[in-house]
């Protein structure tokens, strides 16, 4: 007999990146001492740029005054990684897990976020595949589909993987995404020739599907939570 997984699915909507970074420390902080499971946000941001603990900003091609000047904040991280985009229609999830616990190393959880996306990508049809030598994400040809960043710290797992499903491909102009020249940036949109995809929160629905097939998760718990509610329950 199977011996049951559980991975509790906490769905917040749309999160300005400061909040969910403090609230990523804050679970990861609780996964350590197993005040918690092992734990899923799914949500989007507002339009932000991030850098990895590289801090590649010669990646980042406009100027701070710019930046705000088109509605995007630029957030320092301790993730791997180089420079990438958030933003609406881009779906994320961010694994709050113990590595020890799922029976993983670093490069295996890699791979596995990747085949997340994969797996998604091939529900509508778009073959898409891991990145070549020194490339990060998943990849439709040259064209990248999703990224990847992650921390990994005492074994506990935070940050994680942005999915494209239609954002606006202009805030991609404004950087070298994840530090690869010549290569473009694409969507589930754009792959799928104009398909009338659903909303948002179906193919979010599905990313955490296919995330729960691909680490073996046979009891999945979601919920739609609140932040101020989710901040009341940790102090």
């Amino acid at each position: 007999m199977r011996v049951p997984r559980t991975l509790s699915v906490w769905k917040l909507g749309t999160v300005n990146y400061s909040d969910a970074l403090k609230l990523q420390d804050k679970l990861a902080a609780c996964r350590k001492t197993n005040t918690i499971s092992e734990t899923l946000l799914s949500l989007q941001h507002p339009p932000t740029y991030t850098l990895g603990k590289r801090r590649t900003d010669h990646n980042l091609l406009i100027s701070e005054p710019d930046l705000r000047n088109i509605g995007a904040e630029l957030h320092y991280t301790q993730r791997g990684g180089d420079i990438t985009f958030h933003g609406p229609r881009q779906a994320i999830l961010y694994p709050i897990m113990s590595l020890r616990e799922v029976g993983l190393g670093a490069r295996s959880y890699v791979e596995k976020l990747e085949s997340t996306m994969i797996e998604l990508a091939s529900v509508y049809g778009v073959r898409a595949q891991q990145g070549q030598k020194g490339e990060t994400g998943v990849w439709v040809g040259n064209r990248k589909i999703g990224a990847i960043g992650v921390r990994i710290s005492s074994g506990i797992t935070s940050h994680g993987l942005a999915f494209n499903i239609d954002p606006d491909m202009d805030y991609f102009k404004h950087i070298v995404p994840c530090g690869i020249v010549d290569k473009e940036v694409t969507s589930l949109k754009m792959e799928t020739n104009g398909l009338s995809l659903p909303t948002d929160d179906v193919i979010q629905d599905e990313l955490i599907s296919c995330f729960a097939r691909v680490f073996g998760f046979n009891d999945v718990i979601c919920e739609t939570r609140r932040l101020e509610d989710i901040e009341e329950t940790l102090n």
